[in-house]
């Protein structure tokens, strides 16, 4: 370790972090922000960790969730900072000498990105076991720099996030639950704040595990999330000493019922939370900030550079009911319009008495929809004759209280509490933790992977067994669920390591399990269910706001009865994301099948500059019934903004493009061709003026700046 100094910076070009160590050796954040910002913030500021242990007493500082009952007593012992490759690692120990606690504090973030990741991980040093109820994963008090005026012009953002509703943002000033306090009275801080709560087994039910603060003045905005794949999460933001803090959390007693028993000699680790910042440009530059960051921390893989189109016979199609008769017309349409991977979704275990929902475990084919000599192994082999990738759908973690499973596997590898097995609408959740339920999911993806040859999976996962789990008496259910919840990390992790090609959608009723520890690992995030494409389309624009554009799956789903514009909507739904294509493709007419062959044409064209762009909004972050929606995705060379106009909005709109003011531009309408969209382009203000004549209408666009003739 370094030695011991009063203050000091650590970052890069991109963002800075100010430390100060106070006269018993207390550490504080003091500064979050570019390279040489003038230092501001609270007064007093809040300590790095915040830890809650029962026995030892809570304090108060200001919320109703910050407690320094331990973070307060938790002393400097020593700091070093590296570097790894793009990576810069800041790693901050502290000591409690009367419980022996250490914790060390490890910030971590990418060259020339403003974002910050957090991790803590407790050590028991002493000698007797500590009962911990919380443990923050970043704690930062100085949001905020220039006293309460920067709080009355901040406000609050956050995202509601239902089945078929998902991504739903919201915008609330600061102030209506961060008042101002009377000057005169001896308590400044209130014990307000906002705050957003995961809750059960899905990580985003509810809520996304995200939230930010912009100022209305400079638009100067923090976003941040907690990469957390269960319910067991928190973060609130208020105001303390005049300055906002932000406080992350995983799963807490208070919240969640979570308690951890840190004997002498073990060990914690919080879950991991990040912040992104973005010093002007409103809420766009943090969200462009943060997309960089999980670009920067996910797995590796071939299909975030390759995007290749994907057919699934699930939505608006066969929902559920796949048979060989069915699939094999679906199949030639699919490659005729250009898809890469078919999926066969729900139902081809199916054993056609209807009872597959309680049945599901053993992952067999049903020979009743597959019948003949080869099974399903003859639609699998159509695929592949198709020049297509074969994918099948899972839902892994389940098993159904009527499947063979139940009885072949141990109890202990279910979740249980107070020693009885967890039953939710007929099913059964396994517990990843115990080599049992890990070992069959291996068999199971092994053999549909490596003896099928199935190159797609799409794992869901329907149901939420509440507080999950207990596998021993004295372990709280919540303390169960993180256990799960990491050894379900380790799984996938296994899986991609044996079989490095495979292409896993993460898929939740939808997008109930939307986080970026599973999609830190996973290709493809199931955006919704939602089966009406009008009311698709703003969950479709968001869905930036939460995945990277190239990990972000849209379902396209044309009907026969649609008219030409319905189809060239659906298909703009999903162009600047991943097309997840389905439908009755085969019962198209002719023109309206070439309108779905020439989206999927212009999507190959343009899907080479997906994974280097970063999105922006330029009507603003989408809400439900806005009448119109616009998603700018932003490369050097150009700008591709996809527009729909919605029933019951009027014929033009005007929206903005900041970085290309001063710029004359080229606006070309991508898709569709037949489109009679008029776009204008204004250069001084970058304002872009467009007209749809009808309604629901989309198109897609690309803006590409003049160069001028250097001669």
């Amino acid at each position: 370790m370094t030695t011991k100094q009063r203050t000091f910076s650590w970052g890069h070009r991109a963002l800075e972090v100010g430390i100060a160590l106070g006269d018993e050796d207390t550490v504080r954040l003091t500064r979050l922000g570019l390279p040489g910002e003038t230092a501001g913030g609270p007064r007093t500021p809040l300590p790095l960790v915040e830890v809650t242990a029962a026995g030892h007493g809570r304090g108060w500082s200001g919320s109703r969730l910050i407690d320094t009952a331990t973070g307060g007593r938790l002393r400097h012992r020593g700091h070093s900072a590296v570097r790894s490759g793009d990576w810069h690692l800041l790693t901050i120990e502290l000591h409690d000498p009367e419980t022996g606690l250490l914790a060390e504090v490890v910030y971590r973030s990418p060259e020339g990105v403003p974002a910050l990741r957090s991790e803590v991980t407790l050590r028991n040093e002493g000698d007797c076991t500590l009962h911990l109820e919380s443990v923050s994963s970043l704690v930062a008090g100085c949001l905020t720099t220039e006293g309460p005026a920067a709080i009355d012009a901040a406000d609050l953002l956050w995202a509601e996030n239902d089945w078929l509703a998902e991504c739903r943002w919201q915008r609330r000033p600061m102030r209506l639950t961060s008042p101002v306090l009377s000057g005169w009275v001896l308590y400044t801080n209130g014990k307000g704040g906002f705050a957003q709560t995961g809750q059960g087994t899905w990580s985003s039910c509810g809520r996304l595990p995200m939230g930010g603060l912009t100022d209305r003045r400079s638009g100067r905005t923090w976003v941040w999330q907690i990469d957390h794949n269960g319910g067991g999460w928190r973060w609130e933001c208020g105001e303390r000493d005049d300055a906002a803090y932000l406080a992350l959390f995983g799963p807490s007693d208070t919240h969640h019922g979570w308690r951890h028993a840190l004997k002498p000699g073990g060990a914690f680790r919080t879950v991991p939370a990040a912040l992104a910042f973005g010093a002007d440009g409103g809420p766009d530059a943090a969200f462009a900030a943060l997309t960089r960051y999980r670009r920067a921390t996910r797995r590796p893989h071939a299909d975030h550079r390759r995007l290749p189109v994907i057919f699934n016979d699930y939505m608006n199609c066969l929902m559920g009911d796949p048979t060989t008769d069915r699939l094999l017309p679906l199949i030639d349409a699919a490659a005729d319009a250009g898809a890469e991977y078919f999926v066969i979704d729900a139902g081809w275990y199916d054993d056609g008495d209807g009872g597959w929902w309680t049945s599901v475990g053993a992952w067999e084919p049903a020979a009743s929809h597959f019948p003949g000599e080869r099974g399903l192994h003859e639609v699998l082999d159509r695929i592949r004759e198709r020049g297509m990738v074969p994918g099948l759908w899972l839902e892994p973690e389940v098993v159904g209280v009527h499947s063979p499973m139940t009885k072949s596997l141990p109890e202990e590898a279910f979740f249980r509490r107070d020693g009885v097995r967890v039953t939710q609408v007929g099913r059964h959740h396994l517990d990843l933790r115990h080599p049992a339920a890990r070992a069959h999911l291996d068999h199971v993806v092994d053999r549909l992977v490596g003896e099928w040859g199935v190159g797609y999976l799409k794992l869901d996962h329907n149901i939420d067994p509440g507080s999950a789990t207990s596998s021993h008496p004295g372990e709280a259910p919540a303390a169960g669920l993180l256990g799960h919840n990491r050894a379900h990390l380790d799984w996938l992790d296994g899986i991609l390591d044996r079989h490095p090609h495979l292409v896993v959608e993460n898929c939740s009723s939808g997008g109930m399990r939307w986080d970026h520890a599973l999609l830190s690992r996973l290709q493809l995030q199931s955006t919704s269910d939602q089966q009406d494409m009008r009311l698709y389309a703003p969950i479709a624009a968001s869905a930036p706001t939460a995945v990277t554009p190239e990990q972000g799956a849209v379902w396209a789903y044309p009907q026969p009865e649609d008219s030409l514009d319905e189809v060239a909507f659906t298909m703009t739904n999903a162009l600047l994301g991943r097309i997840h294509l389905s439908g009755r493709i085969p019962e198209l007419r002719p023109e309206a099948r070439a309108l779905v062959h020439e989206a999927v044409a212009a999507y190959k064209t343009i899907r080479a500059d997906l994974p280097q762009a970063v999105p922006s909004w330029p009507l603003g972050l989408p809400a439900w019934d806005d009448p119109w929606l616009a998603l700018a995705l932003q490369t050097p060379a150009t700008t591709y903004v996809a527009a729909w106009r919605r029933l019951g909005a009027e014929a033009a709109t005007t929206f903005r493009i900041p970085h290309l003011r001063g710029s004359a531009a080229r606006v070309d309408v991508l898709y569709p061709s037949v489109s009679r969209g008029a776009p204008v382009w204004n250069a001084g203000p970058a304002e872009l003026t467009l007209t749809l004549p009808t309604a629901p209408s989309a198109v897609l666009l690309r803006i590409a700046p003049i160069v001028p003739d250097a001669s």
